[in-house]
């Protein structure tokens, strides 16, 4: 199947279940998820491939075993590029896109933290996010509420020595080119554009030795 963009149809089919996130919804209008959300995004991944590899589309049901929130249906579909650290989801809000390590192990929280405290590597961080912020992207990550313990207090850095995960995304809405064949060249110049934060985390970080 060739990308010719995010129908509209997909964030009307999101706006809708977010509504009537029931059985009986999903059920009717399953067919549309088909066509209008998973195929595009399945023809985005498989186009995007080269570049960025092989993507996993997660799955639109949701885990509620343990949750509080026992509705069915997540109200966005995301692909995942591993080798790349990169997400693209879309939702009723329009298309999201963003890079970095949303979930890490102990020794890759350590290795971000001797990383951050080095003078040249941590130099290079803060370049890589002032360009990546100074493009439009927000930065995100989980953080504690000081500088962890073994790093001075008032360190230079300590902004960065409190992350445990550290991404970047930005939310495009619905431009017009969204659905047409530019979405795809939107969503790889974005991704382009978070390479320095990316290539910095895959260098300075890399995967888990714990999993």
């Amino acid at each position: 199947m060739t990308f010719t963009g995010i129908p509209i149809a997909a964030l009307d089919f999101y706006e809708d279940l977010e509504n009537d996130n029931s059985k009986s919804f999903w059920t009717a209008h399953k067919h549309v998820y088909d066509e209008s959300v998973r195929a595009p995004l399945e023809a985005l991944a498989a186009e995007l491939a080269d570049e960025f590899g092989p993507a996993k589309l997660f799955r639109p049901y949701r885990d509620v075993r343990f949750a509080k929130d026992k509705t069915p249906y997540k109200t966005q579909q995301g692909a995942w590029f591993d080798e790349a650290s990169l997400y693209v989801a879309v939702s009723a809000a329009g298309l999201y896109v963003a890079g970095g390590y949303w979930d890490t192990g102990s020794d890759q929280v350590e290795r971000l933290r001797r990383a951050v405290a080095d003078d040249v590597a941590g130099a290079e961080l803060e370049r890589a996010t002032a360009a990546v912020r100074k493009a439009g992207f927000t930065i995100n990550g989980q953080q504690l509420t000081r500088v962890p313990n073994g790093y001075p207090k008032d360190h230079p850095r300590g902004e960065w020595l409190r992350y445990k995960t550290l991404t970047a995304h930005r939310d495009f809405g619905c431009p017009a080119w969204l659905s047409t064949k530019r979405a795809k060249t939107e969503v790889a110049k974005s991704w382009r554009t978070l390479s320095p934060l990316t290539a910095w985390l895959q260098t300075q970080v890399g995967p888990s030795n714990n999993r």
